[in-house]
């Protein structure tokens, strides 16, 4: 009986557009959760893009050193190698911190890239010449890097003195 009766209203026009306009209304709920679904799984949220770095290289350098005190060796070197885009300085203080994780290799070419930056440097051939003593080869060069470690910044010379000094007495073992 339930069935004659609902197609006997459709059978009314008058009834069937009512049926029809309940139909195609949307309550407010229903529509504001179809466009939240379909604003959400359409598009990803909103990201911020930096096109430019906002610290500076010298900021860069200074939470390198940060970290390195810390302990936090790679953070360290990931700060380094930014601030070497516009401070060359910066390769000192990455074969610095390539030294302490004992990666000898990498340490020297950053100290040896540092030396060809800035030919000034003088701890950039201190610390070249330090780690030659450190590993026992090169001696001879070392030995030519403190010396012009000296020569580079003599307000430096009692430290640079120390490498120099260690370095002779371990040719002289050597020997």
């Amino acid at each position: 009986m339930e069935k004659n009766k609902a197609l006997d209203n459709a059978d009314n026009p008058k009834t069937l557009s009512n049926m029809l306009e309940r139909r195609h209304q949307i309550s407010p709920f229903l529509f504001l959760s179809l466009c939240s679904l379909l604003f959400f799984s359409s598009c990803t949220f909103p990201r911020i893009i930096l096109l430019e770095d906002p610290l500076t290289s010298e900021e860069h350098l200074n939470l390198g050193v940060a970290y390195e005190k810390e302990g936090e060796l790679d953070s360290a070197i990931r700060e380094y190698k930014l601030a070497t885009k516009k401070l060359p300085v910066a390769y000192v203080y990455l074969g610095n911190a390539y030294f302490q994780k004992n990666e000898l290799d990498e340490a020297e070419q950053y100290y040896k890239t540092a030396i060809k930056q800035e030919t000034h440097n003088s701890d950039a051939y201190n610390n070249l010449a330090w780690l030659y003593y450190v590993t026992g080869g090169n001696l001879n060069e070392a030995e030519s890097l403190a010396l012009k470690a000296m020569e580079l910044n003599p307000s430096k010379n009692n430290t640079y003195r120390d490498t120099l000094e260690k370095i002779r007495e371990l040719k002289r073992h050597v020997r």
